[in-house]
């Protein structure tokens, strides 16, 4: 068992052997590289096809899949244990792939993650317990995991990692004050975060979040192109 998942020795890891999609360039070769994760019901797929929407062609791409197209069984409010060992395994498959991408010489500052519904729960979870620089994290309808109460007290900074948070309300999954809660949690931890609230729109994906990523992922590749 790979060690970088983050599960204990012996316990059952149902994302471990899902396959990972890739577009564009090589990690080595891009000026950045975007994670991109599904949502309930989701796939892979289909997260590459807002990849190409997006315009993103100068960014590596990598879509993990989760094992029957959920990545936990339960909502992201319901109690932590509830939703184990799935969450944990998809927290340690994210784990994995952050760890190969920095193993292969590609800085935190090289690292995007878009994440829609379920996946951007998963995404913003995932990056509060891994704080570190990222070059960006755009959570699309989600908010961080675990019931009302859940204590937040992550260690480490987000060391002015822009993130950007766009959901509707009300949403039928995801509650506008957990949001609003993750832009605290998020901005505590020293990320600067951009909250967007879209009025009565649906459970999707709205053409000014698609803007606003497009131009953060902009931002991104002109400061990794200054570095260079």
């Amino acid at each position: 068992m790979n060690p970088t998942r983050g599960q204990r020795s012996g316990e059952p890891d149902p994302h471990a052997n899902q396959p990972v999609l890739n577009a564009g360039p090589m990690p080595e070769k891009a000026a950045a590289t975007i994670l991109l994760v599904h949502g309930r019901g989701a796939d892979a797929e289909g997260m590459l096809s807002l990849y190409e929407e997006l315009g993103a062609e100068k960014l590596a791409a990598i879509a993990p899949q989760a094992a029957g197209n959920t990545w936990y069984p339960h909502s992201f409010l319901a109690p932590l244990d509830s939703n184990q060992p799935y969450l944990d395994s998809a927290l340690g498959g994210l784990d994995s792939l952050v760890a190969d991408l920095l193993a292969r010489g590609i800085s935190c500052e090289r690292i995007v993650f878009l994440g829609f519904s379920q996946g951007a729960c998963l995404t913003l979870e995932f990056v509060a317990r891994h704080a570190r620089r990222y070059g960006a994290v755009i959570g699309l309808t989600g908010g961080l995991i675990g019931p009302p109460g859940t204590p937040r007290n992550y260690p480490g900074s987000l060391a002015g990692t822009p993130v950007f948070l766009g959901t509707s309300d009300p949403d039928p999954h995801v509650p506008f004050e957990r949001v609003k809660e993750t832009e605290v949690v998020l901005k505590r931890m020293e990320a600067k975060v951009e909250l967007r609230r879209y009025p009565g729109m649906p459970h999707t994906i709205n053409d000014d979040e698609l803007d606003a990523c497009r131009k953060l992922l902009k931002r991104v590749v002109a400061a990794n192109h200054h570095m260079d």
